[in-house]
């Protein structure tokens, strides 16, 4: 039995005409917004079975380890560090001993899941955002009569990510020394980002858990020569959203947070250096043959199934598939095999697709990556698409969408996913996607 047809029937044959509009109050009463706009206008959620669960766990959590292992080789290896296009200030950052070896203690593997492929296409390790809004919208999902049907035919279950994040936060928090029972989390990022309701989620999440938690914006910290400050009280543990970019950007408004960071007055998860593995040039260093030596033949496999052939873009000469191509101009040749993108942007800022791009405008992108030397070319990987039934407006439509699965590695360990579905080949939220939860499923025997 499918589990795509078995609930598509079930939809069909509602007799509930008010889906829509029951499920969109649900949502806003959940929280479940971005900014202001509901997350899931789609009334399925996606389906995984046991053996592509198992599948994404070994490569995603081999990612993870990857990333791990090119930040601490990259702190010894300037040219690592050159190649990946980190800028001075973010090397600084990168320098600062965060008291603790791991660097990404939350990550999240963008990919495209397929019967025969599984495939990245990029890897987000500074605290990616999304795991409380995955667990309330699966939450949601479960308590309804659809769902209450289907598992007569289906077992069903869902990740929990807010629990496996606390967990993993506290352990990274153990491993920086803490000795706080319980320690006092802040959230921290800035007041206005469109994520403010997930930090919302999180924190009433924790609390529940027995940890005292608040939400801070970087300007409110203040760091008195020993703690960090917010709300009013020091706090052991901040779960950093807040971004490089913006520490970078805006050096003067997070300087109470990064003092403390560099005089050990609090511990910070993900770390400064989690920017080393989160350029999208980390996955140049994974597919490059002068890098060999640091992976093993396993690591090479997974490399080789799963991480799409990249290279920053540049003049000069690359091996491609054994061959050796003059880049820029096997570029412009090839442009429906290839997607060009910034090194580090996010939301799908200037992502470039070269196959639904004309000529002209494949030449503009390309010249314009030249000149910036921070730009990388990615080979076209497999997407996934899928019909599901959408509301729109009180009326329920069936549409194909592209679906984007993107697992969560809480140090290391698959805990989730954040399943981003779209009508055109960018599927993320900030650009208006839409998000269904993820549930794997296996009939009933």
């Amino acid at each position: 039995m499918d589990a795509i047809q078995h609930w598509s029937a079930l939809v069909r044959g509602s007799a509930d005409r008010t889906l829509c509009a029951s499920l969109a109050e649900r949502m806003r009463s959940a929280r479940l917004t971005f900014g202001g706009r509901l997350l899931c206008p789609f009334l399925r959620p996606f389906f995984l079975t046991l053996a592509e669960e198992a599948r994404i766990a070994h490569a995603a959590e081999t990612l993870w380890r990857l990333g791990e292992r090119v930040a601490r080789v990259a702190l010894e290896r300037p040219e690592l560090l050159d190649d990946l296009g980190l800028s001075d200030a973010e090397r600084r950052l990168a320098s600062i001993d965060p008291g603790y070896a791991t660097a990404s203690t939350a990550a999240r593997a963008d990919s495209f899941i397929l019967p025969a492929s599984l495939q990245f296409a990029e890897y987000n390790a500074e605290s990616p955002a999304g795991p409380g809004y995955a667990q309330r919208l699966s939450e949601l999902f479960d308590r309804e009569p659809l769902m209450q049907a289907f598992r007569n035919a289906f077992d069903v279950r869902y990740y929990t990510p807010i629990p496996l994040l606390l967990d993993a936060l506290l352990e990274s928090y153990r491993e920086w020394g803490g000795t706080a029972n319980p320690p006092r989390i802040a959230i921290v990022d800035w007041k206005d980002v469109p994520t403010w309701s997930e930090f919302e989620l999180l924190r009433d999440g924790f609390v529940s858990l027995g940890i005292p938690t608040v939400i801070s914006d970087p300007r409110d910290l203040s760091f008195d020569g020993g703690r960090l400050i917010a709300d009013g009280a020091p706090v052991d543990l901040v779960y950093r959203r807040v971004l490089i970019n913006d520490i970078v950007a805006r050096p003067d408004e997070c300087r109470a947070l990064v003092e403390a960071y560099t005089r050990r007055g609090v511990a910070v998860a993900n770390t400064l250096r989690c920017k080393i593995p989160h350029k999208k040039a980390f996955f140049a260093v994974l597919t490059d043959e002068r890098y060999l030596e640091l992976f093993n033949d396993e690591e090479h496999a997974i490399i080789r199934a799963h991480v799409p052939w990249t290279r920053v873009v540049r003049h000069g000469f690359a091996m491609r598939n054994g061959e050796r191509v003059d880049l820029v101009p096997y570029l412009r040749e090839h442009r429906d095999r290839f997607v060009l993108k910034p090194n580090d942007e996010y939301g799908g800022t200037g992502v470039t697709l070269g196959w639904e791009t004309d000529p002209a405008a494949w030449d503009t992108t390309l010249a314009r990556a030249v000149a910036d030397g921070s730009w990388v070319a990615q080979e076209r990987i497999a997407i996934r698409r899928e019909r599901f039934p959408v509301c729109d407006a009180d009326a329920i439509d069936d549409r194909d969408m592209l679906v984007d699965l993107a697992p969560y590695l809480f140090r290391g360990r698959l805990s989730g996913f954040l399943t981003r579905l779209s009508a055109t080949g960018l599927a993320n939220v900030t650009s208006g996607g839409g998000q269904v939860p993820a549930f794997v499923a296996s009939p009933r025997l």
